[in-house]
């Protein structure tokens, strides 16, 4: 077959011989970086001869590109807006339940407008319905992720241990109705997925499967969309023995990369490596795939060190490290971003309608909001 003389058919085989070559001396020497100061104090970093592990670039609808996303006293149609350019397709909505210690078997939960002092709007079920409403007509999905605030000094979930046998079943079946509550939300609200507990560290032990098999088959009968439970990162994920009876396995991915200050992009990357074939050994044997259920970093020099960290109150005041957050994004995403086994990943955390020019804390915060480190995430969420 004959084809004229301007066809691509015609020239592609020798402009791909003088056209492929400058490709990829333009890739290698910028021509994918984002422009502004950050980027310049990247340069050369993001240019490194260093590849993850062979992965698709092809745009997967169904992959979750989730924020973590905070209640607040009200939601407009132009807090989703950043959303939509940052190529989010999902978002985390948080309600609390609370615990008044770490040995206290009753939960309380928080369903009204204000049911306590520390309750916003956006975390009761109406606000949460309408959240999920709206974002779901604007494209976004809603993963419901009830956590619990435990009270006492640095305490946190993975604290709560009960005594006796006797408080173990009693907090059980306190939080068995928390979480069936908010199961019946997620139901009649038509939610895309929940998550079912988040860091429970004692509460997941072996002898608790039991429990667990017990509370699952009761959500199910609730609520039909799929389940998943966010694990801690160190260690939680491999004791977990009802994994089978979930959808898929939901992992708090703070891990550690370096303990360095400023660490550049190489360290960061291989600060990865170490975890990813510990996930990918494990993964294999379970067959589930994975969601990073949170994962992020502070706008701090020590951001890789100890993710799981709030930064601390004085960071608020000092100089931000914008650059080593979004080095630490950067990372992230080339390690982990297309893996097979990933089915997606919710940064922490995101502030609906938050300013440039918001409050001093916020520059030190996790957030990636008004930094370089939201331009990387739009830009691996768009591939």
């Amino acid at each position: 077959m004959s084809f004229p003389f301007f066809s691509w058919r015609r020239w592609w085989p020798l402009a791909s011989v003088v056209l492929l070559p400058l490709l990829v001396w333009w890739r290698l020497n910028g021509g994918l970086r984002e422009n502004g100061p950050a980027a310049h104090q990247m340069e050369g970093e993001l240019a490194l001869a260093i590849t993850p592990p062979q992965v698709s670039t092809t745009f997967d609808s169904t992959r979750q590109r989730g924020v973590s996303w905070v209640g607040g006293d009200s939601i407009t149609a132009a807090d989703l807006e950043p959303l939509h350019k940052a190529h989010v397709t999902w978002i985390a909505q948080m309600p609390f339940g609370w615990q008044n210690g770490v040995a206290e078997p009753a939960i309380r939960v928080s369903t009204g407008r204000r049911s306590s002092r520390w309750s916003l709007w956006g975390e009761s079920d109406a606000g949460l319905v309408y959240t999920a409403q709206l974002a779901r007509q604007h494209g976004i999905r809603t993963l419901l992720k009830p956590h619990l605030w435990v009270r006492g000094r640095n305490a946190w979930p993975g604290d709560i241990n009960m005594t006796t046998e006797a408080d173990w079943n009693a907090w059980f079946a306190s939080y068995s109705r928390f979480i069936l509550h908010y199961a019946r939300v997620a139901e009649a609200a038509h939610l895309d997925g929940l998550c079912i507990g988040t860091e429970l560290l004692h509460a997941t032990e072996p002898a608790h499967e039991k429990a667990w098999r017990t509370l699952i088959r009761q959500i199910r009968r609730v609520y039909h969309g799929p389940l998943t439970y966010a694990a801690n990162w160190s260690g939680e994920y491999q004791q977990i023995r009802f994994w089978d009876v979930l959808d898929y396995v939901g992992i708090q991915a703070y891990f550690p990369l370096s303990p360095t200050a400023n660490p550049p992009l190489d360290t960061l990357l291989r600060g990865w490596q170490p975890h990813l074939r510990a996930l990918s050994a494990w993964q294999k044997k379970i067959k589930k795939p994975i969601v990073f259920t949170e994962i992020g970093y502070k706008t701090t020099t020590d951001a890789a060190a100890r993710p799981w960290e709030w930064p601390e109150r004085i960071g608020a005041f000092s100089a931000p490290d914008e650059a080593t957050q979004a080095r630490c994004y950067e990372a992230m995403f080339r390690a982990c971003w297309g893996l097979p086994w990933l089915q997606g990943l919710y940064i922490w955390k995101w502030y609906p309608g938050l300013a440039a020019d918001g409050p001093a804390w916020h520059h030190a915060d996790f957030t990636p909001q008004h930094k370089p480190a939201e331009a990387v995430m739009a830009r691996w969420y768009g591939q």
